[in-house]
């Protein structure tokens, strides 16, 4: 009888009450943060136009996103008249759903993910194009042509990316051997000259930094882009098109919008560091971490995922506040005409490497 606890676990009930509580985890501990990167991206902003920000709600403003969606919360829903109510009030919850879910594959500490699955990277793929869907919904069902003429937009422009992320992260796979998250992190051990950005592997890879680091640029933009943030944020830009696809909407609904883009440019933003940065492997050797507790050591770990996360939510505040938003014909020029050819012959020259180079540490 004294095994009945034990084996509790290793049933489905008791599968399922861990992941609940992971999931619950996760979620809990990443709304709360996006609530200070919120105000962060804030007062990145009004520092580089000198103006002091949010500075008013608790010490240095810190509550300001708190009585935000306190205000939103509260606020009457409006749904309008020629709207298609079912499908006007689905499309934010599907996009802060699907916002979400990438975080379910999301290594942040050694043995600290919610599904450990082999195809981490085929399931961010999938959930990023699913994306799209929240916005075109949301355009559609308001019956309204701003709003439909945004979410046309976006479709565009997140199709056209999602293409050139998608050869990014195949020169990864290539280089990793693997679509295992946690593995392509493994494979980064040992300090920086290991991350894939510098083309992974040890220093006898080195010559794949001169394909890598233009990818990893090139991921940094084509993630702007498909996050719909500025430069890029033709489908909400307001000298055109109001709002966008979100003219319509006010109250929870409309904050479920906020959250679920924010929630996709810190997905975006753990994505850039696992794949090309090292995840949660520091950029140095740590042999004195050997003799620490898993715990610490996965604490550890989190601790430059987190560093490496703010450092690109960092870059993506300044590129909204410096960079002048594109024209649509720029936009679609830049995806097409530029970064798919470019992200094709770093798939050829990296499949090459992998070929008849010297050889690398990843998986056959």
């Amino acid at each position: 009888m004294n095994t009945v606890p034990t084996s509790f676990w290793a049933t489905p009930g008791g599968w399922t009450v861990i992941t609940l509580g992971q999931t619950l985890l996760v979620m809990g501990v990443l709304l709360v943060a996006l609530a200070f990167l919120m105000y962060a991206d804030r007062k990145i902003w009004a520092g580089v136009q000198m103006r002091k920000g949010p500075n008013v709600v608790g010490p240095f403003g810190l509550l300001q996103s708190f009585a935000d969606l306190l205000k939103f919360v509260l606020k009457e829903i409006v749904i309008p008249a020629g709207a298609d109510k079912a499908v006007f009030i689905l499309a934010p919850l599907i996009t802060f759903t699907l916002a979400l879910g990438g975080w379910a594959v999301i290594p942040l500490a050694p043995g600290w993910v919610v599904s450990n699955i082999n195809v981490g990277v085929l399931y961010l793929l999938a959930i990023s194009s699913l994306g799209v869907y929240g916005v075109i919904m949301g355009g559609w069902a308001s019956n309204s042509k701003y709003p439909f003429l945004g979410s046309l937009r976006s479709a565009a422009q997140m199709v056209s990316y999602e293409v050139s992320i998608g050869f990014v992260i195949v020169t990864v796979i290539l280089l990793a051997g693997t679509m295992n998250l946690t593995k392509i992190v493994e494979l980064q051990a040992g300090g920086f000259w290991n991350w894939n950005v510098l083309g992974g592997g040890g220093l006898k890879n080195l010559p794949m930094a001169l394909v890598m680091i233009p990818m990893s640029v090139v991921f940094f933009v084509s993630a702007l882009a498909e996050t719909n943030r500025p430069p890029f944020d033709l489908p909400e830009a307001e000298s055109e098109l109001v709002a966008g696809y979100q003219v319509e909407y006010s109250s929870s609904p409309f904050l479920l919008f906020m959250i679920g883009e924010l929630t996709s440019i810190v997905l975006m933003c753990a994505i850039i560091s696992i794949l090309f940065f090292g995840g949660w492997q520091a950029p140095f050797p740590t042999p004195f971490t050997a003799s620490w507790s898993p715990t610490a050591q996965s604490f550890f770990g989190l601790m430059w995922l987190v560093l490496k996360m703010a450092f690109f939510f960092f870059m993506f505040a300044m590129a909204k506040a410096i960079v002048p938003r594109y024209r649509y014909d720029q936009l679609m020029r830049l995806g097409w005409k530029v970064f798919l050819p470019t992200t094709l012959v770093a798939v050829a020259l990296v499949a090459a490497w992998r070929v008849f180079g010297p050889g690398l540490t990843g998986g056959s």
